[in-house]
C-alpha cells in the first residue's frame, strides 16, 4: 500500500506557496525590464511594481509612498528598528529572534502568564526610560496571542514614542491589521505566511515618518532600500493577498476549536498555552510537561507530520521557548510545540495529526471512539 501523504502543520513557519502566486510570479519572470528603467520594458516591469504597491495599500491602510518593500519580515523589522536613531529602544520579552537580536540593548518589557503585555510596567518605563521607539508584536508566533495593540499604541502617544508593530503573524489571519486602525507608526508584513512567494516583505509607515536607509546605493524606495526590485516576489504577495478570503480567520476558528478539543479529550497530560487569551485562529501551542518539545517534533516527523517548537529561525535547532519561559513556565517552556494551520489546512489534517499525537502519548487514536461524541465539526471548517 502507499505510503498516506505527509500532513503540513507549521503555517506559522512558512505556507506552501499558492498555485495561482506560482503562476503569477511565472509570469513575471518571464518579463524583460528593471523597474527602475525608462524604456518601455521597464516601465511595463514599474507598472508591475505599483500595482502590487496599489494592492498592498488598500489591505494595509498605508499610503503607497508609505510602503517599502523588504527581502521579507527580518529585514523589515531591522529597518523599523533604525527609526530610533540612536534612541532608547523598548521591546516586548516575547518578540520574535529579528527584534531581539537586531536590538540586543533594548529594555525587556515582560509579559503576564498569558502572554500579555503588562500595561502598568510599560507606562512607567514609557516615563523613565522616555524610549524613542517601541516594538511590540500583534501576533506571538508561538503562542498565537494577540496583544492590546491600541492600549500599547495609546500609551505610547502619550509619552511622545513610536510604535512599531510586527504584523508578520497577524495580517491575514485577523480583521482590521491595518496602520490606520492599529494607530502604529510603523508595521511588517510578510509574504510567504499568507501562501506568497518567500523573500518579499514590508515595512509600512505612517504619513510623513522619516525612515533611514539601511541598504544604500540607489533610489529605490524613497531612497529608503536600494538595490533591484524582487519584482516577481513582489507581484507573488500582490497575488497572495488578493487570494485572501474574508471567510478564512472563522474556518481556521473552527480547525484550531477541533484540534485543541480532540487533545484535551486525551486527558489532562496536554494543556494549551494561553488559552483564556485572545489568540489568533491559526496557532495553537501544546505543552506536555517532562516531554521535551525536540522529541515530540521529531516522533510526529516520524509519523508524517510537520509541525515546530517555536520560530522556525534557528538553524533548525530546538532549545526551550524563551516565549514561554517569559510567560513563567519555568522547566515547561521547553515541553511546548506549535502547531499551526492555513490555506491548505482543512479537517484532514487536524484529524491526523489528532491520530498522531495520541500514538505519540500512548493513547488510542480514535478519540471520537474514546468518548462515544463526534468531535466538532463547524459549519464553517472545510475539507
Amino acid at each position: 500500500m502507499p505510503a498516506e501523504p505527509r500532513i503540513y502543520l507549521d503555517h506559522a513557519a512558512t505556507s506552501p506557496v499558492r498555485p495561482e502566486v506560482v503562476a503569477r510570479v511565472a509570469e513575471v519572470l518571464a518579463m524583460v525590464g528593471n523597474p527602475s528603467s525608462v524604456h518601455a520594458e521597464g516601465r511595463a516591469a514599474r507598472r508591475v511594481l505599483e500595482d502590487a504597491r496599489a494592492v498592498l495599500a488598500e489591505a494595509t491602510g498605508a499610503g503607497p509612498d508609505e510602503i517599502i518593500f523588504t527581502s521579507g519580515g527580518t529585514e523589515a523589522n531591522d529597518l523599523a528598528l533604525s527609526v530610533a536613531a540612536g534612541g532608547a529602544v523598548l521591546v516586548s520579552a516575547i518578540e520574535h529572534a529579528s527584534v531581539l537580536e537586531a536590538a540586543p540593548e533594548a529594555l525587556r518589557l515582560p509579559v503576564d502568564r498569558n502572554g500579555l503585555v503588562d500595561l502598568a510596567v510599560l507606562e512607567r518605563l514609557l516615563a523613565a526610560a522616555r524610549p524613542a521607539l517601541v516594538s511590540v508584536m500583534l501576533v506571538n508566533n508561538e503562542t498565537g496571542v494577540v496583544q492590546d495593540i491600541a492600549a500599547i499604541a495609546s500609551c505610547c502617544r502619550k509619552a511622545g514614542a513610536l510604535l512599531h508593530v510586527d504584523a508578520v503573524q497577524g495580517f491575514g489571519k485577523l480583521e482590521g491589521v491595518r496602520v490606520d486602525r492599529l494607530g502604529c507608526d510603523l508595521m511588517t508584513v510578510s509574504a510567504h505566511k499568507l501562501g506568497g512567494p518567500p523573500g518579499t516583505g514590508a515595512l509600512l509607515t505612517r504619513p510623513g515618518l522619516a525612515v533611514p536607509a539601511r541598504l544604500r546605493g540607489g533610489g529605490q524606495e524613497g531612497r529608503r532600500r536600494a538595490g533591484t526590485h524582487h519584482l516577481a516576489g513582489i507581484a507573488g504577495f500582490a497575488e497572495a493577498i488578493r487570494r485572501l478570503d474574508p471567510a478564512e480567520p472563522g474556518r481556521l476558528e473552527g480547525l484550531r476549536a477541533r484540534l485543541e478539543e480532540g487533545v484535551r479529550r486525551l486527558g489532562d497530560a496536554t494543556w494549551v498555552a494561553a488559552a483564556r487569551a485572545a489568540r489568533a485562529p491559526h496557532i495553537a501551542c501544546l505543552v506536555t510537561p517532562g516531554r521535551p518539545a525536540e522529541m515530540q517534533v521529531i516522533r510526529m516527523d516520524l509519523a508524517g507530520v510537520a509541525i515546530s517548537a517555536g520560530a522556525a529561525c534557528s538553524s533548525g535547532k530546538v532549545a526551550a521557548s524563551h516565549v514561554l519561559a517569559a510567560m513563567g513556565l519555568g522547566a515547561d517552556a521547553g515541553c511546548g510545540i506549535r502547531v499551526s494551520l492555513g490555506w491548505s489546512s482543512g479537517i484532514t489534517e487536524v484529524d491526523r495529526f489528532l491520530q498522531a499525537f495520541a500514538a505519540q502519548h500512548g493513547t488510542a487514536s480514535n478519540m471520537s471512539n474514546r468518548t462515544g461524541s463526534p468531535l466538532p465539526n463547524p459549519s464553517a471548517v472545510a475539507t
